[in-house]
């Protein structure tokens, strides 16, 4: 009787350990849910983020592919996917090297380190694609280079109202005016476009090509022309004059956008113009007079040399390794199609009404560049603020100072600037 009292336990501990033990899969699969799928994010990389998709998936064994837009390269398939848990690593083979990502998944983020060529950077990615269909705030175009996404804002009031198209300057630069190659936000768009709200003008802002909603609309640094700019704004001009919602369009070019807002107007349907810290010349010049400062001798003359190729149409391909970050082969397309835009030439050729504004303490874009604009068209409105910079915040005179404002997002816009802007749109029967 004990005996078989004992085994009757024994059984039922048995049975017990083993319902324990039982998988039915179903935590498998909720992990394999939550890793599956498209991820976007970046590389921490110094002085810049390097955006990046990738995609994971586990089909009896898990693959990949990874996306960096900004360097050509799609949909290249990963060598191997690990999930284990919530740790989640990666890896790629290209030309020979062997480049891996280690992260940790949580709250559909995954974060580690990137690691190549002995060095590690850190990287974060964020669970689905770079643009909510659904997300009413935002609009989209056609282009020949695939769809752009543009954010909207609209004056808290019934329409129909005037709108502008607010276009962002040089480099990898967000709808906000922010950059990946610059730490910190400036959200000096997003707070012109607030600000025209509240003065009944809507907006639409969108970010460059490779950079946030249009990540997936990156076009290959090798293979990008300057055209592509103006033809993107273009494109934007036309959707807004079918909409029934806007009265007017208007642009605003910011910088580089300056120099793509001014063909944009003549080509597209704008009846306003605004220059936001443009400049006046065109960008071998600009690039030049920068680099006069920072160079001297054999290679300020190799810098010198290159941009008269360039401004020739022709590439250069042996760049020495200080000159590499501006003159790379690869950019030298990009390059000498900008340098065929001359902004005095663009400015004298618009016929509609134009507004230079500038700012005294920019260190990018200073004031003489406004006058070159204004000479070239001498019916275009003018506006200078004294203590405004380049990202149009109001900074002190010295350098750190200035660049500390590029990084600070509760700064408003310097004062004046909106109320000036809108004195020249009511001028012009742009706002009533």
């Amino acid at each position: 009787m004990r005996k078989s009292v004992y085994m009757s336990c024994l059984i039922i501990i048995m049975l017990a350990l083993a319902a324990g033990c039982i998988d039915d899969g179903s935590e498998n699969k909720e992990d394999d849910a939550a890793v599956s799928g498209k991820w976007t994010g970046s590389i921490d990389i110094p002085n810049q983020q390097l955006d990046i998709i990738v995609n994971l998936n586990n089909d009896d064994e898990w693959s990949g592919t990874i996306s960096i837009p900004v360097q050509g390269l799609e949909n290249y398939p990963l060598s191997s996917v690990t999930v284990d848990g919530s740790d989640v690593a990666f890896f790629m083979e290209i030309q020979g090297q062997q480049i891996s990502f280690d992260g940790a998944l949580k709250d559909d983020v995954i974060e580690g380190d990137f690691s190549q060529y002995g060095q590690s950077f850190p990287f974060k990615l964020t669970k689905g694609g770079p643009v909510d269909e659904d997300d009413g705030n935002f609009a989209s175009v056609e282009t020949g280079e695939g769809i752009l996404y543009g954010e909207v804002e609209k004056p808290d009031r019934e329409g129909p109202f005037p709108v502008m198209l607010i276009i962002p300057g040089s480099g990898p630069t967000d709808r906000n005016g922010n950059s990946n190659a610059i730490k910190g936000e400036n959200n000096s768009l997003k707070l012109l476009a607030e600000g025209l709200a509240e003065y009944g003008i809507a907006s639409v802002r969108y970010d460059k090509r490779g950079v946030g909603k249009n990540l997936e609309a990156a076009i290959p640094e090798n293979e990008l022309k300057f055209d592509q700019f103006v033809d993107d704004a273009v494109a934007w001009t036309e959707l807004l004059e079918q909409e029934e919602a806007y009265s007017k369009i208007g642009i605003i070019g910011h910088s580089q956008g300056s120099l793509v807002g001014m063909p944009a107007a003549q080509e597209g349907h704008a009846d306003i113009f605004i220059s936001l810290a443009g400049a006046g010349h065109s960008i071998d010049q600009v690039l030049y007079e920068q680099l006069e400062a920072q160079l001297s001798g054999d290679l300020l003359q190799e810098a010198e040399n290159i941009l008269e190729k360039l401004k020739q149409g022709e590439a250069v391909q042996d760049v020495s390794q200080e000159l590499q970050s501006v003159f790379r082969p690869s950019v030298q397309r990009f390059l000498a199609s900008w340098i065929q835009y001359d902004p005095g030439n663009e400015m004298a050729q618009l016929e509609v009404p134009a507004l230079i504004v500038n700012g005294g303490r920019d260190f990018q874009v200073p004031v003489s560049e406004a006058e070159r604009l204004h000479e070239a068209q001498p019916n275009a409105d003018r506006l200078i603020f004294d203590n405004m910079n380049h990202v149009l915040k109001e900074a002190p005179a010295d350098e750190e100072g200035n660049m500390a404002t590029y990084s600070d997002p509760e700064l408003p816009l310097a004062d004046g600037l909106m109320e000036g802007m809108m004195d020249f749109l009511k001028e012009n029967d742009f706002l009533e």
